[in-house]
């Protein structure tokens, strides 16, 4: 069906007699069949902080919605708390999480016949999943982000979730004692919102903020301010103009915005995860979009925000310094954004960037000026050679050397690796490779936060590297290569590497390779033998079958076209 009838269907379809006595159970009146009808996609959920603050904000977006003369339809959808599940066999759902987020939003508008949607969402995967289902619907849409969590506090320094797992690492080390370590845990996550740092969900607000699909402002607010719900209600009544204007996300969702998503991600030292994503979304929109594309951006774009991870700051502070409008005034100030680009106001970036000055405010070091970035050039680099020969991405933001040679420490799950550092059993100059953990062999491309955040709190982040198909955390640095593809279960050359095999990451060269002569790596080729799967039954069996490599975004529907 062409999108432009898609409106008219809705219309048309709740004029008929038995469509429209189900909706008058639901509260419609007789005025109320002339109004556009708009998806709610809810993930409100009391399994994480990140979301539990959400209902609260999908009410008031209701509330606008109907004052601007819509009628609001409410629907829930999901959330797995990776900080939850992180270290444990639940965090193989994670990722997963992302198709059945983009499924159900799918399904509930296409089903009912809604003429747009507003997603609210918190945790990692939600952001993604909503757009990568407003990319396939493409009827006006926008989303709204939960907030993030305003930063805990202990001994005079701020903490995030990912202190949390330090302390551990810390503790095992002999460096704090049980009472320090629990004093962590307790004062982490003071309240609702998403992981405070520069993690991945607060890389991806910024990432759609960036590409016009959240308001300015909006992608750094904290989950329990009133500005937040404001701004909740805002996007309602700008998303009720769009409907009537007829504003596509594949109007939106040009390569245009994914470079302007990219640039930012760049300049704040963004997840690793962002670039996971934006090729799945872009592969649902139909815009060409490779690893190789980061590799370009990466090079002309410096990191200019000094946030958590590897930094001092989080992200509230970063909104008081000017949020991601000030980082993008910046960009688009020396030629690194396209201010033509359009966004869900009707607006383009430069329009909306028009009253930004172009350099950030001196009483503040959260944004550096552009004479003196954090680093010259992007954070996230796509690493190659005989180990990924499809390509791998590495965080270098934080790290002294990011180039190591050693021997493998050879691990088959993640579990088996953290045992093992926190048995402090991994020395300075090992090169730690977690493998069968990629979308397929794991599946669902688990999260090494618990071994990387151990080798943080045991001293060993800049003297030990850690390659995996799996993926990271947002909340992840050190000399660590993740994505490695392709992955060991499909016969990647990561599943050859045997104990003691020399390994080299240089993040300079962009080089990932196993030091191994080609001739030994063939006979150990034709000897091995692909897994069995570990799961046979249920959703994980069916993603393993259904899921791509992760140089191509971990999509579940390649090929079906």
């Amino acid at each position: 069906m062409p999108d432009n009838l898609k409106s008219q269907v809705v219309t048309q379809g709740v004029q008929r007699s038995p469509n429209r006595a189900m909706l008058r159970a639901v509260g419609f009146g007789d005025e109320d069949f002339t109004k556009p009808i708009i998806g709610l996609a809810n993930a409100y959920s009391t399994i994480t902080p990140c979301n539990m603050g959400i209902n609260d904000l999908a009410v008031r977006a209701e509330t606008a919605m109907k004052v601007a003369g819509a009628m609001p339809q409410m629907f829930g959808t999901i959330t797995i708390s990776d900080g939850i599940s992180m270290g444990t066999e639940g965090m193989k759902y994670s990722l997963v999480s992302r198709d059945v987020i983009a499924d159900s939003i799918e399904t509930a508008c296409m089903g009912q016949s809604m003429d747009g949607v507003l997603a609210i969402g918190g945790c990692d995967k939600n952001m993604p999943g909503a757009m990568i289902a407003m990319a396939r619907m493409n009827i006006p849409a926008i989303f709204v982000y939960g907030g993030t969590i305003k930063p805990g506090h202990y001994n005079g320094r701020d903490l995030t979730v990912v202190s949390a797992f330090e302390a551990v690492g810390q503790y095992s080390a002999g460096k704090i004692g049980e009472d320090e370590l629990l004093a962590v845990e307790h004062k982490a996550c003071p309240g609702a919102g998403s992981c405070g740092g520069m993690f991945t969900a607060n890389t991806m607000s910024s990432a759609f903020e960036a590409m016009g699909m959240s308001l300015i402002y909006s992608s750094t607010m904290a989950a329990e301010d009133e500005e937040k719900a404001q701004s909740a209600e805002q996007s309602a009544k700008v998303l009720v103009e769009a409907v009537r204007k007829q504003i596509l996300p594949r109007q939106i969702l040009t390569r245009q915005a994914f470079e302007n998503g990219i640039s930012v991600i760049m300049a704040v030292g963004g997840s690793t995860n962002a670039v996971l994503h934006l090729l799945a979304i872009a592969h649902t929109v139909g815009v060409p979009l490779t690893l190789d594309d980061f590799e370009t951006i990466r090079g002309r774009v410096p990191v200019l925000c000094d946030l958590k991870p590897s930094g001092r700051y989080v992200a509230t502070d970063l909104h008081q310094a000017g949020g991601i409008p000030q980082v993008m005034k910046m960009l688009l100030a020396h030629g690194l954004l396209h201010g033509d680009a359009l966004t869900i106001t009707g607006q383009t970036i430069a329009e909306l960037l028009a009253d930004i000055p172009e350099e950030p405010r001196a009483d503040q070091d959260v944004i550096r000026p552009w004479s003196n970035p954090m680093y010259a050039q992007g954070h996230l680099a796509v690493l190659r050679g005989n180990l990924a020969t499809e390509g791998a991405v590495a965080k270098i933001t934080g790290v002294k050397n990011p180039k190591i040679t050693g021997p493998a420490r050879v691990f088959e799950s993640e579990e088996a690796c953290l045992e093992a550092i926190l048995a402090n059993k991994i020395q300075a100059g090992d090169v730690v490779v977690v493998r069968y953990e990629g979308p397929k062999g794991g599946p669902g491309m688990r999260e090494m936060l618990s071994p990387t955040s151990a080798l943080i709190g045991a001293g060993l982040g800049d003297s030990v590297g850690l390659i995996t198909d799996g993926r990271f955390s947002g909340g992840t640095y050190g000399m660590v290569v993740g994505h490695v593809a392709p992955e060991a279960a499909v016969g990647g050359t990561i599943g050859l590497v045997q104990e003691g095999d020399s390994i080299t990451i240089d993040a300079h060269a962009r080089l990932l390779q196993l030091n191994v002569p080609e001739d030994e790596l063939e006979q150990r080729r034709a000897k091995w033998q692909p897994p069995k799967p570990r799961y046979t039954a249920g959703v994980l069996a069916k993603y393993a079958k259904l899921v791509s490599s992760s140089s191509l975004g971990a999509v579940t529907d390649l090929g079906l076209g």
